[in-house]
């Protein structure tokens, strides 16, 4: 049997977020500590293509959240793999 690659999967997941469906994506915020605000993505169905379309103000506001975590899960989660995705996906 031949390991997994990294580049195949990370935890479960297609390495890029783009092709997360929303259970990835909800297990990826759960996987980084935000069980409970987990729940509002798979509530309001966001999948990967949906998570990098994602404002500042859609994570502060549409996704009922409080502010705090909102903030974290924005400029330490969502900016992040959104400027992984360009970056890699930029040629």
């Amino acid at each position: 049997m031949k390991p997994r690659s990294m580049n195949d999967e990370e935890n479960g997941r297609p390495p890029d977020p783009v092709d997360w469906a929303v259970i990835d994506v909800v297990d990826y915020f759960r996987t980084v500590g935000f069980a409970e605000q987990a729940i509002a993505f798979q509530e309001q169905e966001i999948d990967g293509k949906s998570l990098l379309l994602m404002t500042r103000n859609d994570v502060l506001t549409g996704l009922s959240l409080k502010l705090g975590p909102a903030l974290k899960i924005y400029e330490y989660h969502v900016k992040p793999l959104q400027t992984r995705h360009l970056k890699n996906n930029s040629s």
